[in-house]
């Protein structure tokens, strides 16, 4: 578990870093142009406040509250008209951003460590998975809600 945290700090002190380098994957993927039309400093504070919070989101957080914000965020991306499938994609590449960055800092050479990594990718998996679903469930009300309101309009 030693290792995990010292993963995990690692990851927090570089959340600047991790934050920018997502910024310019989701600028030039052609799998999130929708993304293009929210604010870059809105996109910017959500993926800091995950890669700077980390340890509290796989340490201190429970399973509500991950729902919680996901099903917010979820729900704001439906307002701002960003298909289910781009809001998903960007999920899988704030997830890919945290791979690549890990690949090229942590460097393994034990078995303690390795043992180590595998229990945090473990629970990075656990946790991205989680949003992506609890990301989609807010979408989905929202699209919902949105639909009941129009066809009461429409009534009136």
């Amino acid at each position: 578990m030693m290792f995990s945290y010292r993963l995990v700090r690692l990851i927090e002190s570089h959340a600047d870093t991790l934050a920018a380098g997502l910024e310019q994957k989701v600028q030039t993927s052609p799998q999130v142009t929708h993304f293009r039309d929210i604010s870059a400093q809105e996109l910017r504070a959500r993926v800091y406040e995950i890669y700077r919070h980390l340890g509290e989101w796989l340490l201190g957080k429970n399973e509500l509250d991950i729902e919680h914000r996901y099903r917010e965020i979820g729900a704001r991306r439906a307002q701002q008209k960003v298909p289910l499938s781009e809001v998903i994609q960007a999920v899988v590449l704030t997830k890919e951003n945290l791979w690549e960055f890990l690949k090229s800092e942590a460097v393994m050479d034990r078995a303690v460590e390795i043992m180590g990594e595998l229990e945090l990718l473990q629970m990075l998996e656990m946790f991205f998975d989680r949003a992506i679903y609890f990301a989609a469930v807010g979408y989905e009300e929202e699209v919902a809600r949105s639909s009941r309101e129009l066809g009461a309009l429409r009534a009136r």
